[in-house]
């Protein structure tokens, strides 16, 4: 690229000068349509459970899920996307509550349904909050069992779509998944249903608080490097992206966001598609934890999202949505 002007004649600080000249040649913004709520759920009544893990972040029994979805309503947040925390007696080796027309999600599915209107439902398609071992799959010898595993996959994504979910988000990472579950989306008559791959999902540090808000991470056994994708690894993320649109996936999402920003500029860069990015509990806990030791303050909320935004996300799932859209909406 060539370097246009010359000191003193450019000055490029003329164009920072004020706020309303900033405002005016701003690359990226921030709005509440690119926000993405993430909701934890959990069985009982009249329950709004602290998970200590990510401060501020509650798990909700349905009869007070109102408390959230009346907020994000009011904000016009576009998406919400529902996790169960699921009892251990409800927990096994297949993780075959996920099949069961009355668990958590199905539930919270129907409810919302009901009096909700206005933005969209996402579902999570994927074993771990159900196993007994805490994985994406079955395990079979040791070892996760990639085809046995897609048998059940699909029949959880046609659950929730027949239940009212509007977008099916595999978050497994096993090998063909999205072009099973298209083919069976569109055979039982739901061909709207979108599909949110979880295309690019790195066998990340950074899930820990997650994987204890919906109780998978005491269960875990081992670590998921057999089928989420090494942290090392550039090049291998055109492969998954390109796999998963071929088979028809509608977006895909990078997840984690913030240590992966080259990983989302890249297919943004290349494949001209929808790009959604997960700000992950743990990029969430450690904003939380320096905003509270004073370490950081408020601002840098908006500076870690804004940097998902700038690298390409068109979309961004956030713990922080509800705090974010509540400051954009009072500016």
């Amino acid at each position: 690229m060539k370097i246009l002007g010359k000191f003193p004649s450019t000055r490029l600080r003329r164009v920072r000068n004020s706020d309303w000249v900033r405002r005016l040649i701003s690359e990226n913004n921030l709005s509440v349509n690119d926000l993405i709520l993430p909701i934890f759920l959990r069985e009982g009544k009249n329950k709004i459970e602290k998970i200590k893990s990510m401060p501020g972040i509650n798990r909700y029994s349905l009869d007070r899920l109102t408390n959230v979805l009346d907020k994000a309503e009011d904000f016009k947040i576009p998406m919400i996307a529902l996790f169960p925390y699921t009892p251990n007696s409800k927990k096994n080796k297949n993780g075959s509550e996920a099949l069961n027309e009355n668990n958590l999600v199905c539930r919270a599915i129907r409810a919302i349904k009901k009096k909700y209107k206005d933005f969209g439902i996402m579902t999570d398609v994927a074993l771990d909050p159900y196993t007994s071992h805490g994985h994406d799959g079955v395990i079979i010898n040791n070892k996760i069992d990639n085809d046995e595993t897609l048998k059940l996959l699909e029949k959880q994504a046609i659950l929730q779509a027949s239940m009212g979910s509007d977008v099916i988000a595999p978050s497994d990472m096993m090998d063909g998944r999205i072009g099973l579950i298209r083919k069976s989306l569109d055979k039982h008559k739901l061909k709207d249903i979108k599909i949110l791959s979880y295309a690019v999902k790195y066998a990340s540090n950074f899930y820990g608080p997650f994987r204890d808000a919906v109780g998978s991470k005491k269960k875990l056994k081992g670590n998921k490097k057999t089928y989420q994708m090494d942290i090392r690894n550039y090049n291998e993320a055109f492969r998954e992206v390109g796999l998963d649109i071929k088979e028809g996936a509608d977006f895909v999402m990078v997840k984690p966001g913030m240590p992966y920003l080259d990983i989302i500029s890249l297919i943004k860069q290349n494949f001209k598609v929808p790009v959604f990015s997960y700000q992950v509990s743990g990029e969430y806990a450690m904003i939380v934890n320096a905003i509270k030791n004073k370490n950081l303050d408020q601002n840098a909320i908006y500076e870690s999202l804004i940097s998902l935004k700038r690298a390409g996300s068109n979309a961004i799932v956030t713990y922080f949505a509800l705090d974010i859209a509540k400051k954009i909406n009072s500016n």
